[in-house]
Order: C-alpha cells, then structure tokens, then sequence
C-alpha cells in the first residue's frame, strides 16, 4: 500500500479500494494514467482520511475508459458530455472525469461550456481549479505528487491562493474561499483577495449561497478565520444585515469559534463544558446561524430570507436572537420567568448554548464580580436544567380529556380554565397534574 509523508513530516497511510487500484491498473495497462484530484489530495497531505475519490484520467479517450469500467460495476453516462462517468458498485461510488477546459458564455452556474481533451497536461487542466491547494493531483498506484501550481507551499503557509483568471468566472468561489479559510486554517493572498472584491454575488442562486453558509458555520474549522476572509473580501457589504457584535467583529469572531467548540463537543454526544448535551442536526445549524448573526437580532430574519427556504431557521433563530439581546441576568433566579421564556423558544438549551459563547464580561451582573465566581452563562444553564427547561417547553397538566371527564363540554370555558391552569404551572402555583385536575374542580364550581 503507498504512503504519503504528510506536511506534517509523518507517513501516512490512505485508505484506497482495491477496486480502484484495479482500475486505474487496467487504465494504465491501456495507455492511459489516472490522477486522484481535489480535496482527496489535500486531505491526504494534511493526514486526513478521505473517501471521496475523484479520478481524472488523461491519454485516453472516453469510449475507451466505458468498457474498462463496465467491467467493474455500472456506469452512468450523464456526465459523459460534461467530460463525466459515473461508477457505480456495491459499496463503492466513483467519479472518472477527463482533462477539460471551461469558458463561461452565459449568466450563472450553468452558463459554461465545457470542452474535453484527453491530451491535456495536468497543468493545463488544473487551470481551472479554484486555489492551489485543491490543483494538485496524485497519479495512481503510487500516489506520485503532481503540484504545477504550488499548492504544497500554500498550504503549509496556511494561504488560499488563487490558481489562474479562471477563477473569476465562478463567483461562488468567493463564498468558496470564506468556508476554505475556516476549514484548513487559511488566509487569502492578497491578490485573491482583490480579485474576489472585483466579483459580484448577484447571479448565485439561494441554494447555492445556504450550502456554502453551511460548510463555513457546520464544518470542523475555525469560523474566525472565515470571517476574516468575509471582512477581507468586504463581503459585509454585500451581506449589510450581519453586523460586529457590540461593534467588535474581533469578539464575533471569538462567539463563533467558541460555537464551533461547543458544537462539535455536543454533536459528538461527548461531555462538553456544557453538561452532557445533544444536538440535533437541524439544531446544530440552528445554533451556528445564531452565533453567526447574535450582533444582528433585529435584521437577522431579512438576512435569513436572503439565503433559505429552511422553514426551522426562519422560525427558531430570530426569536432566539430577540430573547438573548434581551436577556436580563436576574431571571436566572424567577422561575415563573425561565418557564415562560422556554415556552416562548420552545427550551432553554440553544439560548444557553449561545450564552455560553459569549464573552463573560458580556453578561457579568456585577462589574465588580470575582473572576473565579462562577458565570452567569453556567448559573443560566443550571437553573434551566434543574427546572427541566432545556430540551422543551414545560407542557400543560391540565388537558381537554380531563376537563371532559370533570363535565367540561369543548368550548371557550374549556380553553380559559387551561390557560388558567398553564398561568399557575408556570408561576410554580401548580405542580403536577393531580393539583392541576384539583384546581380546575374547584374553579369549575364556582
């Protein structure tokens, strides 16, 4: 099996199918050679396994390469005109694309022509990667390095750098290059970064904007160093709604690193600062977008709407991001307040989370208080858990049924003696159901 040394001066063994190197021998065997591309590369060189497998195969044409992999598993010509094959087999799913050059002639993501050229160099083809660290190739067995561009250096140098003017006809690759900056714990040069200023946003579909939102907030990174690139690029221009928090984009910066921690250690199912914690996937990105936009509570829902259709993000993030900016440190010790505002957010726990995010001095209750005193942030989240407050809203013990089997009929009384009940559960006047169905008898009979 071949090693790689990775940047880090370790050998390191990738995972790669047997299948695959079967192929790309009978390639090899027919006169052709075969290049794992992309972001298998770059994870390889940063030791990072990686199962998505991307070849691109050069001397040889694509009615030649059908019937090798036909031989394989079933093949998918969709993509053949885009220079595209499709492999499917049990267990396995690979792509085999060939040397291409693109020309953009039309308005948006699908406006190119794409030409294919079995007999491009791999430097030639490379042309028309985004940055550097995703132009360089490894041609199968042996994993040989093909870098034309110098992505090795760029990487280790932590830069994204931008490969050639090609890069100017997808704008995406602009957001492209925030999510990048967060992930791998990049900059951008200096000449992408004015490049990318020269770019504009406008003919990017809402989809495609929300995905590379996504990857920047959801993937393991440092979102600090996205937003710089964001800053850098003057993206806040474009995005006017995401506005420093408290006039500091530096501390947003540290809010979002601090969610990515937290997130990563509650998605993980692990033991976090937090307490034993969960979130669900669509929590997770609830919290992130939060994080993203807590200096922003008033224009957080036009900003949303400009990115997504997610009817949860809509819903969820702009009340939380309301009830944060406004929270005052004295309700940690008014039950009846907590319960009430849970039942607004529908629990406690991504308020808490996001408390737990945000600079101590943010939400200290005395100026004076001793650094080592426990924080407001923890003294929140305790209360919430021992109210029962963090994964949902404290739910009615009085119900209809039970109205009912008091001789209550369906109607406007049945749905103010709930209410009423509710007012006092929250206020802590009722505590489970027998006094709810004690207390409704007794309202009912007067």
């Amino acid at each position: 099996m071949a090693r790689i040394q990775t940047l880090a001066g370790e050998w390191f063994e990738p995972e790669l199918p047997t299948r695959l190197l079967k192929i790309a021998g009978d390639i090899c065997d027919a006169g052709g050679r075969a290049f794992l591309v992309g972001g298998w590369v770059r994870d390889a060189l940063l030791g990072k396994p990686c199962r998505d497998y991307d070849i691109e195969v050069y001397d040889m044409a694509q009615d030649a390469l059908v019937p090798i992999l036909s031989k394989y598993g079933r093949t998918n010509l969709v993509g053949k005109a885009f220079g595209v094959i499709h492999l499917a087999m049990k267990g396995l799913s690979l792509d085999f694309s060939f040397p291409r050059t693109e020309s953009k002639v039309g308005y948006g993501h699908r406006g190119f022509v794409v030409h294919t050229d079995e007999k491009l160099s791999f430097k030639e083809a490379a042309l028309r990667r985004d940055f550097t660290i995703n132009a360089m190739g490894m041609e199968l067995p042996d994993l040989t390095l093909c870098d034309p561009y110098g992505g090795i250096d760029d990487l280790k140098k932590h830069t994204l750098r931008h490969v050639g003017p090609a890069f100017a006809e997808d704008s995406l690759r602009i957001l492209r290059g925030v999510q990048f900056a967060s992930r791998f714990g990049c900059t951008l040069a200096p000449e992408t970064v004015e490049l990318c200023r020269t770019l504009s946003l406008d003919d990017l579909s809402v989809e495609r904007l929300f995905e590379e939102f996504k990857k920047w907030l959801l993937k393991p990174g440092k979102p600090s160093l996205g937003l710089r690139a964001f800053l850098d690029i003057k993206l806040d221009g474009y995005f006017p709604e995401i506005r420093p928090f408290e006039g500091s984009w530096e501390t947003l910066g540290t809010i979002l690193d601090n969610m990515a921690e937290l997130r990563d250690a509650c998605t993980a199912g692990g033991q976090s600062s937090a307490g034993l914690c969960e979130l669900s996937e669509a929590q997770a990105m609830e919290f992130a977008f939060a994080a993203l936009l807590c200096g922003s509570a008033e224009t957080s829902l036009k900003f949303l709407e400009r990115i997504t259709n997610e009817v949860h993000l809509l819903k969820v993030v702009p009340p939380l991001l309301a009830a944060y900016r406004e929270l005052d440190t004295a309700i940690v010790s008014n039950a009846p307040a907590l319960r009430r505002l849970a039942v607004k957010l529908g629990g406690l726990k991504l308020l808490g989370l996001l408390v737990k995010c945000t600079p101590r001095a943010f939400f200290t209750r005395d100026k004076l208080e001793a650094a080592d005193s426990e924080s407001f942030a923890d003294v929140l989240w305790n209360a919430a858990a021992g109210l029962d407050l963090l994964e949902a809203a404290p739910q009615a013990y009085l119900t209809g049924k039970m109205l009912m089997d008091l001789g209550v009929k369906p109607g406007k009384q049945m749905g103010e003696i709930i209410k009423q009940s509710f007012e006092l559960q929250l206020d802590g006047e009722i505590k489970n159901a027998d006094e709810a169905v004690a207390w409704a008898r007794s309202a009912i009979s007067t």
